[in-house]
């Protein structure tokens, strides 16, 4: 609280001069919803993104040959409708007469066109993994996609939400198309300044229908307190997660907004990069495990919005999850234990350990929009300090924490998963030896061969036998430390009708929300 208390000076002049920038009576028909997000998207190219800021931008835009309903079941979107033709081969019928925003219609060669450039390397698609199990993608004709597969794979149809890239428009903007794209979706792109702002909007020849909204406007805004200060002062209509818990006991209290909570799709956790020669060390990565204070970040910083994590496996994961995999639990003995053990001891009583001369270091990061993160970052420096370890923290903006993560260019860093819909999604791309999003460069020949047999399983119990067994690996080798299962909180305007809160994130319901 005294950390918000000197903040809100500051916050409320940021607000007045967010107000202020807003456009004056230049909202079209249907009206304008506001949007208050944390970061800026990264890319608005689909075959790219690679942050859930992007994703949302991004769904609005394009569409994929499915959509995930709130329940997470694939419906019909671009494909009217798909038949599994064998094991391994999926046929996809087009929509008729859908066009792209600049006039031109779908074929399916945009799908085919789509799907290659994400398994080309050279593209650096971030989810490349998971469609490696593609391995052709052709038109029968020019309403017909077919998908080959190398062995039957079960999350294909939860994958399928891909937004479809006009393949003319691309080879027509080159690089340019990230900045300004072109898709099928409910709202077209207009302007994007960066750090600022993204307009977008209706999509009146949209095959749905004409949108219920005129415009739709992102407004990046970092600070938790002033996003939530905006939405109470009228300034945007829709904030959510991640929101400070003392913000989110205000807004329940104004009359202007309305909370939804739930659990999301999401985890909060430690990545280790095994890397570095430190933290490749298993006793290292326990001992850390051993000195985080869990439930008391969830209890004092989160205020029991999150959940304590026992593993990777998320609740949502209906059969699969279970709290009997557990990781190392907060024990500071056993952690100086481990520290010693690996040879670490406070030779020259200077309060840090050493070894062979070399002084125990450690640097941490994490983002700097999101105070949450911050906080905990803070407690967990303190902590390793008090435990002999020359403990530094490193906190950037957002896309800074990316390219670190991307560049193997750190130790720790304390960062979050959303949108996970299946466990594949939540497992695959992080520790498979081949996986894109495997930055802390995790290899387990036993997690792969998992990996691989569980999108192959359309069986619960099977899936249920082989995840549980890779969470209990990974609670063991510890290349993550899951601290939290998101809460995803959202505030809304009452004056803003239909749109509808999902735990995954997404904001496909834009389509049906109006404001007056």
């Amino acid at each position: 609280m005294t950390g918000f208390r000197m903040r809100l000076l500051p916050v409320l002049a940021v607000v007045v001069s967010l107000a202020a920038s807003f456009p004056v009576g230049a909202a079209p028909a249907g009206g304008t919803l506001r949007i208050g997000i944390d970061v800026d998207a990264g890319t608005l190219d689909p075959r790219l993104a690679n942050d859930t800021t992007a994703r949302r931008v991004i769904e609005q835009v394009f569409d994929g040959l499915v959509e995930l309903d709130p329940q997470l079941r694939p419906q019909p979107a671009l494909a009217e409708s798909w038949t599994q033709v064998s094991p391994t081969v999926w046929q996809f019928r087009l929509r008729p007469n859908v066009r792209f925003h600049d006039g031109t219609p779908l074929t399916a060669g945009d799908v085919v066109f789509t799907y290659t450039t994400i398994l080309d390397p050279a593209l650096r698609a971030p989810l490349r993994g998971l469609y490696l199990p593609i391995t052709k993608v052709e038109a029968a004709d020019d309403r017909t996609v077919r998908f080959t597969l190398s062995a039957p794979y079960a999350p294909l149809l939860k994958y399928a939400d891909m937004g479809i890239v006009s393949r003319a428009a691309v080879e027509r903007a080159g690089g340019e198309f990230a900045m300004k794209p072109v898709g099928t979706g409910p709202y077209r792109f207009v302007s994007w300044q960066r750090n600022s702002r993204i307009v977008l909007e209706a999509n009146p020849d949209y095959w749905k229908g004409r949108p219920k909204l005129g415009q739709v406007i992102f407004h990046i805004i970092p600070d938790n307190t002033t996003r939530a200060a905006a939405l109470e002062a009228g300034d945007v209509d829709l904030i959510h997660s991640p929101l400070s818990p003392q913000d989110v006991a205000r807004l329940k209290s104004s009359p202007r907004v309305r909370v939804v909570e739930m659990t999301g799709l999401g985890i909060t956790y430690l990545n280790m990069n095994l890397a570095d020669p430190l933290i490749r060390d298993l006793r290292i990565r326990r001992a850390i495990a051993h000195l985080i204070p869990q439930r008391t970040i969830v209890r004092q910083i989160y205020r029991e919005m999150d959940r304590p994590a026992t593993s990777v496996l998320l609740p949502a994961w209906s059969g699969i999850y279970t709290d009997e995999i557990t990781q190392p639990g907060h024990d500071i003995t056993r952690a100086k234990a481990l520290l010693a053990e690996a040879g670490w001891r406070d030779t020259n009583g200077d309060g840090v350990l050493d070894r062979g001369g070399q002084r125990l270091a450690l640097t941490l990061r994490t983002h700097s929009e999101d105070p949450n993160r911050v906080q905990i970052a803070e407690l967990l420096i303190s902590i390793l300090r008090s435990s002999g370890i020359e403990a530094r923290l490193e906190i950037t903006e957002f896309p800074g924490l990316v390219q670190a993560l991307l560049s193997g260019n750190y130790q720790v860093v304390l960062v979050g998963w959303l949108g996970l819909v299946d466990p594949d999604r939540g497992m695959y791309n992080q520790f498979h030896s081949k996986g894109s999003q495997n930055w802390e460069k995790y290899s387990n020949p036993r997690v792969d061969a998992l990996l691989d047999e569980g999108r192959q399983k359309a069986d619960p119990n099977e899936r249920a036998r082989i995840y549980r067994e890779v969470a209990r690996i990974i609670a063991a080798d510890l290349p993550y430390y899951v601290l939290t299962y998101q809460g995803y909180v959202v505030g809304i305007s009452r004056r803003v009708e239909g749109f509808t809160p999902i735990p995954s994130g997404s904001f496909r319901s834009l389509w049906t929300t109006s404001v007056p």
